[in-house]
């Protein structure tokens, strides 16, 4: 393979490499497929031509990186924009099939962009049942599923319980049961909340194993990789985004904010 071959693959490759690089470089207090020890094995000798490539040409090598994160920045920046605006002047559009609770009027939405393997999520979770518990007559708390996939294999398996268990109007219960059961995710766990919550088993299974089920799921998960959401927990609150195992007193601060 000749130096000209591998800039034309490394060009043709560049959106995932600097993909790649943002996931390994971001600052998160959550999880992040980022913080995976699994890694894709690189052939030592193709490792060596992309070091030489590299070493040859510095410049052309930062000025495409440059060009790609700007270009993607700008999409990126385009498509929150138009999201964040949006909710600020119909939060309810933001809501779409999610489930929710708290107010009815969905005047001010708390959406929550979740994981229920992510360990931040438990810790964040705390702390929105004791938002909620204050403000459930003013604020609409809606879920959106993010099952980090890469990382936390019972995520997906997880979501797909909750949403099954939301056919059956109970979602609240049995995301509050993943979440306090978390150390236990895994289809005994999943079976049981379902029992101790009275669903319908048959209906519950055939749901959560569901074409619909990966479909709501999947759409939730396509409107984060969207808004460049690279972790959970996630949040928005009438256009005001925050992250992380969040405390009490920052989620009131950004609730007075978005209340004026």
């Amino acid at each position: 393979m000749n130096l000209s071959t591998i800039w034309r693959k490394l060009r043709s490759q560049q959106a995932f490499c600097f993909a790649a690089l943002l996931a390994a470089c971001f600052v998160f207090i959550g999880c992040s497929p980022a913080q995976s020890p699994a890694g894709n094995s690189v052939d030592p000798k193709f490792k060596e031509q992309v070091l030489q490539v590299i070493r040859e040409n510095p410049q052309a090598i930062l000025d495409s990186v440059q060009a790609y994160q700007q270009e993607r920045q700008q999409s990126l920046k385009a498509a929150q924009d138009s999201f964040l605006q949006e909710m600020k002047t119909n939060p309810k559009s933001s809501i779409g099939d999610s489930p929710t609770t708290g107010s009815a009027s969905q005047q001010i939405v708390l959406l929550e962009f979740s994981d229920f393997q992510c360990p931040f999520c438990a810790k964040a979770h705390d702390t929105v049942k004791q938002f909620m518990a204050k403000h459930q007559d003013k604020v609409t708390l809606a879920y959106k599923h993010f099952p980090l996939t890469s990382i936390h294999p019972q995520a997906l398996p997880a979501a797909k319980a909750a949403w099954a268990a939301q056919q059956q109007g109970k979602f609240w219960e049995y995301y509050s049961a993943l979440f306090e059961g978390q150390k236990d995710l895994g289809e005994p766990l999943y079976g049981s909340i379902a029992q101790k919550l009275n669903l319908k088993l048959d209906k519950f299974n055939t749901d959560r194993n569901s074409p619909a089920a990966e479909a709501a799921i999947g759409k939730d998960v396509q409107l984060a990789k969207q808004l460049g959401i690279e972790g959970t927990p996630f949040f928005i609150m009438n256009g005001q985004t925050f992250s992380g195992a969040v405390e009490l007193s920052e989620m009131e601060s950004i609730l007075a904010n978005v209340s004026k």
